[in-house]
């Protein structure tokens, strides 16, 4: 739970989908916000009349300078950070066989090393503070790997290892780790946000293939609605015990569950194997 009764908040990604959507809705509470995106005059729009709390800043995640500068902005505007949302991000498909080199490791530039610095520079304040909420928005591909998405979903399988170690860190100095885990909604992720290696292994046509026509046949009609997922955001931020995983949307909800039931089932099925690989007398 935020300790300050006028919390600040600190969001990347705020040019379109859940990042836009969350900061007019803080916004409109009377909150505090620094709002950033690559390109500041996409988000600019925000701040008109209530410039006295709310920061417009340019922020590529993968830029350290741009990072710590806008840390340090957004110490000097407001002198600290309550609720940190990692938003800013973005999608790449292709068969695993297909995947484009640049292509892959400037997705994990965006989506895990730029989260990773920025969660790095803010937590001193959050330390000192002895209070913070981090919000890593990551997706159902954090739990399944789905045909075409092998690179997307490494992406967030990663920052879902590393909020599990930071929440055991920072959990004890008051600060709070929720990832929030999306399924299809209806922002710009499948639309023009999208980046596709299209299939040409006739191999993968059935499994990659179908599952990049089918994404992209399905955009701008996905059931999942971006404010009501703003709001369930706001909500795990105000109680005393947040959860650490926050599935949004019911296709994902039944993907996320049947997926960890099959998990265990596997594993539960291999015990003896399991318990057998220890030396006898451990």
């Amino acid at each position: 739970m935020t300790q300050n009764a006028n919390p600040v908040w600190f969001i990347t990604g705020c040019s379109t989908g859940f990042g836009r959507d969350l900061a007019k809705l803080v916004i409109g509470r009377g909150w505090c916000a620094v709002v950033t995106a690559r390109d500041r005059a996409k988000v600019s729009d925000l701040a008109p009349g209530v410039e006295d709390r709310v920061l417009a800043l340019s922020l590529d995640v993968t830029d350290a300078d741009q990072i710590a500068d806008s840390v340090r902005a957004a110490t000097a505007t407001f002198g600290r950070v309550d609720v940190l949302v990692n938003n800013a991000g973005y999608g790449y498909q292709a068969s695993v066989e297909e995947g484009e080199e640049d292509k892959i490791r400037a997705q994990f530039d965006a989506n895990v090393f730029g989260l990773f610095a920025l969660t790095r520079a803010v937590l001193p304040m959050m330390r000192t503070q002895r209070s913070g909420h981090i919000l890593n928005i990551t997706s159902v591909a954090g739990f399944v790997g789905f045909p075409a998405s092998g690179y997307y979903a490494a992406t967030k399988h990663a920052v879902e290892g590393f909020s599990d170690a930071l929440a055991a860190e920072a959990g004890p100095l008051g600060i709070r780790v929720t990832c929030i885990e999306p399924g299809p909604f209806r922002t710009d992720w499948a639309g023009r946000s999208l980046i596709q290696t299209p299939n040409a292994i006739a191999d993968y046509a059935e499994t990659a293939g179908a599952r990049l026509k089918a994404t992209a046949e399905k955009s701008g009609t996905q059931a999942g609605d971006p404010v009501r997922a703003g709001e369930a955001m706001i909500r795990v931020t105000e109680i005393e015990n947040p959860p650490r995983h926050l599935v949004l949307g019911a296709w994902g909800y039944d993907a996320v569950t049947t997926r960890l039931r099959q998990r265990l089932a596997d594993i539960e099925a291999w015990r003896e194997t399991s318990l057998g690989a220890d030396y006898p007398d451990a």
